[in-house]
């Protein structure tokens, strides 16, 4: 199977109207009806939605919270670098799921908003020079870099827009190699060079970088979104390229560095390969399969399963799964799944939310909001592609209990969406991203 037909499902799955129906949905409604379960136009309605409240269209990022106004920087009403490009995959499954519905008027407004979100992000974060480390606007951990070179490369495969190709293969040389300008030995942990393998998370300080040292940490949301980005850049390098003949050059105290601007169709399988197994080796429990640490520090690996480190090593897995069709890729992502829904989720029988639960409107904890959202866009692979339908009763579980119990003036779920979501606290874009997500990554499921 193609993985450029894979990516696009990811961006979102056609569902079959029942016979009759009409392809246009009807006007949307201020408040939408009392519903058990979610339909096609409550998955319009809930993106509409989640735009009017967090969308700044002024500047086409998204706000923090429901309580900013606009978004102005970095702990300044703008949401995370790192989570904006999972809401520009909302808008790449936004037109996907309206072209495969024939809805040809909410496929050219969703195209529209797309080119403004991703417009948007590059002139808010310093035209992605991936070599700024400004704290406001800029790069300055590796995964915030390699989140976007995700999401990029599937607007690529998305679009055919060589520019974002062009970004996506310069910031996912940035995390490998290094920068020339902000001095930091890259995020690969080299073995030959004694750093043991996989993936640093960081660089430290941020305006003036000491070398990394293998005991530094290599957390999972860097090591398995860098096996993600490697295999849809395998799928969009040209199959005939050759090695970028005039790569950055530079030397520093710590050493000499090549920097390439892309790799080779073959390089790129290469480079997950490598990061897969080391990462398998090192941050999933031997004895509790599925379960993925967060982090590991030299001989130390700890940190709590969090759902979107369940969600990459799913999504890593079920890549390479399809493009090699090894089986224990499969078994892999499949016990993932299994942990993510029950163990992780077994309290509630939904997705968990904040790990800080005595104070989960802090920052650290409304970024957890998106997890979900990132979690979805791999499940499909496991569920529609690698044929495993076993899971999507949980999904919709997810999807009808959260929409159920939105805030119905609004029409947004909190994170906690086994609850009913009030209108009297702070909600942030993030968690209210999850539902939303999960009904435009699946459709409803219905074909």
């Amino acid at each position: 199977m193609k993985l450029k037909f894979i990516i696009t499902a990811v961006a979102g799955m056609a569902i079959l109207l029942p016979a009759g129906a009409k392809t246009i949905a009807p006007p949307r409604p201020v408040v939408a009806p009392v519903s058990e379960e979610a339909t096609l136009d409550d998955v319009w309605t809930a993106y509409d939605a989640f735009n009017n409240v967090y969308l700044d269209k002024k500047k086409y990022i998204y706000k923090n919270t429901d309580h900013d106004r606009a978004a102005r920087g970095r702990d300044r009403g703008a949401a995370a670098i790192w989570c904006q490009p999972m809401y520009v995959d909302m808008a790449l499954n936004a037109v996907e799921l309206a072209k495969k519905t024939g809805d040809t008027e909410r496929e050219k407004e969703y195209s529209d908003l797309l080119k403004k979100l991703i417009d948007g992000n590059i002139d808010h974060y310093l035209n992605f020079d991936f070599d700024n480390c400004d704290q406001n606007r800029g790069w300055f951990i590796y995964d915030d870099i390699q989140w976007w070179t995700i999401t990029l490369a599937r607007a690529y495969l998305a679009t055919g827009d060589e520019r974002l190709r062009s970004l996506a293969e310069r910031s996912f040389a940035r995390v490998w190699y290094g920068s020339p300008i902000v001095g930091d030995t890259g995020s690969y942990a080299d073995p030959e060079k004694g750093l043991g393998g996989g993936m640093f998370w960081q660089w430290q300080p941020i305006d003036g970088p000491r070398r990394n040292r293998p005991g530094d940490g290599k957390m999972s949301c860097i090591n398995f979104p860098t096996v993600v980005a490697a295999m849809l850049l395998h799928e969009a390098a040209p199959a005939e390229r050759q090695p970028d003949p005039e790569p950055t050059i530079w030397s520093n105290s710590y050493g000499d560095f090549v920097r390439p601007a892309y790799e080779t169709k073959d390089r790129y399988l290469e480079m997950a390969k490598e990061i897969y197994d080391w990462s398998v080796a090192n941050l999933a429990d031997k004895e509790d399969p599925g379960k993925i640490y967060d982090n590991r520090h030299g001989d130390n690996v700890g940190g709590h399963p969090l759902i979107y480190n369940q969600g990459t090593y799913i999504g890593a897995s079920a890549l390479l799964y399809l493009k090699t069709g090894d089986e224990r890729y499969l078994k892999n992502a499949m016990d993932g799944a299994n942990y993510s829904i029950n163990t992780m989720s077994a309290e509630h029988g939904m997705l968990p939310w904040a790990h800080n639960h005595r104070n989960p409107y802090d920052q650290g904890s409304l970024e957890q909001g998106i997890y979900p959202a990132i979690w979805i866009e791999y499940m499909k692979l496991l569920t529609d592609n690698c044929g495993q339908e076993q899971y999507k009763q949980f999904i919709l579980r997810n999807i009808n209990e959260g929409w159920k119990n939105r805030d119905r003036t609004r029409n947004i779920c909190d994170g906690e969406s086994w609850k009913q979501t009030t209108d009297d606290r702070v909600i942030g874009s993030y968690a209210a991203s999850s539902v939303p997500a999960m009904m435009l990554a699946t459709g409803l499921f219905e074909y």
